[in-house]
């Protein structure tokens, strides 16, 4: 099995590391920049947006109406524990988002609410093929979210905050209509689509059925991620890394699996593990998610404490909002009261998105010189005055 061994320290993070601030507070959180790569524009509507929408379109299937209580419904749901019970509650969001005012409405909301919480950069995920129940065609479905991508953008700007917003153009794995929506992210590579995924419950839906977008995609030099090694195993990520090529891995969480650690603290990690932490591939993990899945027993068992360790491309990211109760803020406020993370570590889980990014390479560069590390260094710089306040007696101002 083992194709590297190494060791690491019993403590939660790695085994050593430069002297840094405190873990920051929840306000630093917040403000700190954040890229996001794996979320899903059906998975994170407002609960008061999804009211509203089903009154308009006569939509009658909602548990509850009342939107607090709604919010909570979603997230009661998705506790399952199983993938499959957790996808069911989709059935929701898409059902209100079959025209074009309604998929303007939740994308630029999107793409709102994650400039407030401080997300600089977001690559969000859909589905075209579930909105087309009203009539739409493809094409529409796509320029109403570009669309509406590009009115939060504008929105959130004239509230003080920046965001850049890519959409990956989803092809459900239980379907047939993959090459069909990767010639369609294709097409539509510069007008704001980044790239292609597939997702979907994986047991019995192997990446592989799908083969012939994946060459299509290849064959353009376009980017893609794939939905692998969350509810399925090893063989998942293998299939979607040797005979998909996928560019990032969506979750990737069970590259655990490969991995063992001995009383001791040595780590043995087997060939995939290797390759993967070898080749940089990023890990689009979803802590929340994956509690809610099975995927992971608790924050504290999470995998992502281990592959931050051993230095893998990992990423923190929401999945689905709603259905989470959560923010990219929230993630990493567990992930700070579970591992003692600081700010130090969040710059390194957020350079690790920006740097996996689906967009050209000069501009994620300049997203990290220019905005990620400038907006870290001046969260750090406040706490380095507050220890010189401190230290010399002087009343803070």
């Amino acid at each position: 099995m083992t194709s590297q061994t190494s060791k690491i320290s019993a403590a939660g993070g790695p085994t050593s590391r430069p002297s840094h601030p405190g873990t920051p507070g929840p306000e630093q959180i917040r403000r700190a920049p954040k890229v996001l790569l794996h979320d899903h524009l059906d998975g994170g509507l407002r609960p008061g947006t999804i009211v509203d929408l089903a009154r308009e379109c006569g939509y009658e299937g909602l548990p509850e109406t009342d939107p607090d209580k709604l919010g909570v419904w979603f997230r009661e749901a998705a506790d399952s524990g199983s993938l499959e019970r957790y996808l069911e509650t989709f059935a929701h969001t898409c059902a209100v988002m079959q025209t074009r005012d309604a998929l303007f409405r939740v994308a630029a909301e999107c793409a709102e609410d994650l400039a407030e919480d401080g997300v600089v950069y977001a690559e969000i995920r859909y589905a075209p093929e579930q909105h087309l129940e009203a009539g739409l065609t493809l094409e529409e479905v796509v320029e109403a979210v570009n669309e509406g991508f590009r009115e939060g953008e504008r929105r959130a700007r004239e509230n003080g905050h920046r965001i850049r917003v890519g959409a990956l153009l989803t092809a459900m794995r239980h379907a047939a209509r993959a090459l069909e929506i990767a010639e369609l992210a294709n097409r539509y590579r510069d007008l704001g689509v980044v790239g292609f995924d597939i997702a979907g419950a994986e047991a019995g839906f192997p990446p592989t059925r799908h083969l012939d977008a994946f060459e299509y995609l290849k064959r353009e030099n376009n980017h893609f991620t794939i939905h692998a090694g969350e509810a399925f195993g090893l063989p998942s990520i293998w299939q979607a890394l040797q005979w998909c090529g996928a560019d990032r891995l969506g979750h990737g969480v069970r590259i655990i699996d490969d991995i063992k650690v001995g009383e001791d603290g040595t780590v043995q990690l087997g060939r995939l593990a290797s390759y993967v932490r070898d080749k940089r591939i990023p890990l689009e993990l979803c802590p929340s998610s994956n509690l809610q899945t099975g995927a992971a027993a608790s924050y504290e068992n999470h995998p992502i404490g281990l592959l931050r360790k051993l230095h893998f491309r990992a990423t923190v990211n929401t999945d689905n909002r709603l259905m989470s109760g959560t923010s990219m803020s929230r993630e990493f406020e567990h992930l700070v009261d579970t591992f003692g993370y600081t700010l130090d570590d969040m710059q390194w889980f957020t350079v690790n998105a920006m740097k996996s990014a689906f967009i050209p390479f000069d501009e994620r560069l300049a997203m990290i010189n220019d905005v990620i590390k400038p907006g870290y260094a001046e969260l750090k710089s406040e706490w380095l005055f507050r220890q010189t306040t401190s230290t010399s007696g002087s009343p803070a101002s």
